[in-house]
């Protein structure tokens, strides 16, 4: 019985099976033949009625006017008015065929056009090639990164150090590789550039505190407190970091790092410092803010620096307890090209060698500030250490354009007499806090007695002549 079931279910389903093709034959068929019509057919079809005579087309040939590829600017706009600097960025500088006193560079340690250093590099270049062409973790690791990374982490006495390939990619890649979205940081409204790109890419909640004002981020940690506990699950899962610079570019003054770091303790969160310009000029052996107050190191969670000022090479490095970073900046980009590591591992020889440089740059950036005391019609913005000071005007005049056109008239006037300043410039529709226009003076250590004199006699005299 199961038998004389199952053979006409079988048949029925071997005859479907045969029949099958040609139904899909027919499909196929008709699919080839749309596709070949949709090849050979037009788009579009012209009518009569859209006809142009020949005369229409070229009044409307004649009438088109194309936009410009570039939009036009104003003659005075600072892409049409640059200066050209030829020779490396020591002490003395060639601008516009002129010779200066360099007063813009950051070279602060004057390494750049060391002897020692350029050596090191050329044998690295000769051992090595110019570049790596890969990542760190594909076939970009050499072993002078090792080196340079342990000499780092010795020189700052923390138990690990990384290094970057770009400086301005290091802080803006180390936020976000340890803040996430839901994370909370704190940051000081005066934080670099850099920074704020970190911030950005780390997709965290972002709350800015008044520049180094302690009672007004211990106001926003006494807030967040109060929130934790009406929350505590979410408070478990929820990192919180207070991100600072140890010697800000914008403001040139210093972070106060002690108080930060009761902080720390008080309200449970972790301390990034960017030491980019306190790196190599603050503290008795150049290690920057933590040992200018003799603060444990160990209390901060995470230190970066470029390796662009003091080092006078390229990159930059984070350092701090043991970790390996995510960054984007450390794993996606090429590594640091051995050459540059070979004349960082060398600048930090001589650091190390003659810690008294430190110490003759401070005596030299307190020199320039005292001089500049006074100076009509200009306010000295910052602190007597610091090596890139800032000069506003002391009565703006209600426009931020009319004053940095006033600003780089002092700057043409300098550089005409032989001293090179430069202007401070912001990307002002990105930039979180846009300080009023200054120039910038940056001493370093080969700046000489007459260096100095020459230099605050031009910018006394510019004054005195131009903000009338």
């Amino acid at each position: 019985m199961w038998n004389m079931v199952a053979v006409p279910r079988e048949a029925a389903r071997t005859a479907t099976i045969q029949s099958a093709p040609a139904y899909h034959l027919i499909l196929e068929g008709i699919l080839i033949l749309w596709i070949i019509r949709l090849l050979f057919s037009k788009t579009y079809k012209l009518h009569d009625t859209f006809k142009l005579t020949e005369k229409e087309k070229e009044d409307l040939i004649e009438e088109w006017q194309p936009e410009p590829l570039v939009p036009l600017v104003s003659k005075d706009h600072p892409s049409l008015n640059y200066d050209v600097v030829t020779g490396p960025p020591t002490h003395k500088i060639i601008i516009n065929g002129k010779e200066c006193i360099n007063f813009a560079s950051f070279n602060f340690l004057g390494l750049l056009d060391n002897e020692r250093v350029k050596q090191k590099a050329l044998a690295s270049l000769k051992k090595y090639g110019v570049g790596t062409c890969g990542p760190r973790g594909f076939y970009g690791t050499f072993d002078v990164h090792l080196e340079l990374e342990s000499r780092l982490s010795n020189f700052m006495k923390t138990e690990e150090a990384i290094i970057y390939s770009y400086g301005f990619a290091t802080i803006a890649s180390a936020i976000p590789a340890y803040s996430k979205r839901g994370d909370i940081i704190f940051v000081d409204e005066a934080a670099c550039f850099s920074i704020q790109k970190g911030l950005q890419a780390s997709r965290s909640f972002i709350k800015y505190f008044k520049h180094n004002d302690m009672e007004d981020l211990e106001r926003m940690l006494k807030e967040q407190e109060l929130e934790d506990h009406k929350n505590p699950r979410k408070a478990r899962v929820t990192r919180k970091f207070i991100v600072v610079e140890g010697l800000y570019i914008n403001t040139a003054d210093i972070c106060p790092l002690p108080q930060l770091v009761k902080m720390k303790y008080r309200y449970k969160v972790r301390i990034f410092l960017e030491e980019s310009m306190s790196f190599g000029v603050l503290g008795e052996h150049g290690r920057g803010v933590t040992e200018h107050f003799g603060v444990n190191i160990d209390d901060i969670d995470l230190i970066s620096a470029n390796m662009e000022n003091a080092l006078a090479s390229i990159g930059g490095f984070c350092c701090g307890r043991s970790f390996r970073l995510s960054g984007q900046g450390y794993c996606f980009s090429a590594s640091l090209p051995p050459m540059l590591a070979a004349a960082a591992i060398e600048a930090l020889n001589i650091m190390e060698e003659d810690p008294d440089i430190f110490t003759v740059l401070r005596e030299k950036c307190k020199h320039v500030y005292k001089a500049l005391q006074g100076t009509p019609g200009l306010k000295i913005v910052g602190v007597p250490c610091a090596p890139a000071l800032h000069l506003q005007l002391e009565r703006s005049s209600g426009s931020r354009e009319s004053d940095m056109r006033l600003l780089r008239s002092i700057v043409e006037y300098c550089m005409d007499r032989g001293v090179a300043l430069t202007l401070a410039r912001y990307l002002e529709k990105e930039e979180r806090f846009l300080p009023s226009p200054s120039l910038r003076v940056v001493v370093t250590i080969e700046h000489t007695e007459e260096d100095i004199e020459k230099a605050v006699s031009c910018v006394q005299e510019a004054a005195s002549s131009l903000l009338k």
